[in-house]
């Protein structure tokens, strides 16, 4: 239940369009639902300014569509991450709204969508083509989260050049997102070029000794920018996540 919601609920009850009784039943979920598998956070939006998130990874389809049922009933825009093709299928079909981004792997439901109401614009920056699906994931999650985001990919070090061309782009950005696996350098070039702050997304792309981004981590965490802050491995979510806290507070 987000903060207009409760207000509406309220504003009801004191204008006599609603009744107590009717107005403590609505409010009775309000702090968590237990649905068996899952205990449904309802409280979320209100603490925290947007809804709890489904990790899909895991769960089954049907589970996935219990806690959004639960969901739909309180809140505005549901969304899940990790999901694959298969079991989107079988969740989308039980939700007209719902839009599965297979790239990214996440599904999006919005009943209304959120304004944009950031304080300036979230920009995703991608090192390679093969970093875009990490890089999706984070542009999608601070777009539904009511950001005003744009994309740049495929401008990592291995043609600098290409970076160095959209640089009034980069700086006019409030915050910025740089996904990058392989030695994971990209992040620290473009903080070098701006004065906001860059959240790097270490990526699972390359060869064997990049350990499954491990390298990209470890790259990132010792950045000699010291702009640059670092979420964890194909972690596009918590990144575009912590980005739209920033642009909206």
């Amino acid at each position: 239940m987000n903060k207009n919601k409760l207000v509406k609920i309220l504003e009801s009850v004191s204008k006599g369009q609603t009744t107590v009784q009717k107005a403590a039943q609505e409010l009775s979920q309000y702090h968590s639902e237990d649905i068996n598998f899952a205990h449904i956070d309802h409280h979320r939006s209100l603490r925290k300014g947007f809804p709890e998130v489904i990790f899909g990874e895991g769960k089954t389809a049907g589970q996935i569509i219990g806690i959004m049922d639960s969901m739909m009933m309180q809140e505005n825009i549901i969304i899940a991450t990790r999901v694959n093709p298969k079991k989107a299928s079988q969740i989308i079909s039980n939700f007209s709204s719902a839009i599965y981004h297979e790239e990214a792997r996440m599904i999006v439901l919005e009943k209304e969508t959120l304004p944009k109401n950031g304080r300036g614009k979230i920009l995703v920056i991608s090192a390679g083509t093969s970093d875009i699906p990490v890089a999706r994931e984070a542009f999608l999650t601070a777009d539904a989260m009511g950001n005003e985001v744009e994309c740049l990919f495929d401008v990592g070090v291995a043609g600098i050049h290409r970076l160095f061309s959209h640089i009034e782009q980069i700086q006019t950005s409030s915050v910025l997102i740089v996904v990058a696996g392989m030695e994971g350098a990209l992040p620290s070039v473009v903080a070098g070029l701006v004065s906001k702050p860059v959240i790097a997304v270490p990526t699972s792309v390359g060869y064997g000794t990049s350990f499954n981004g491990i390298s990209a981590l470890l790259g990132m965490l010792n950045s000699c920018s010291s702009n640059v802050s670092v979420v964890n491995i194909d972690n596009g979510f918590g990144a575009g996540y912590v980005a739209s806290c920033i642009n909206q507070n």
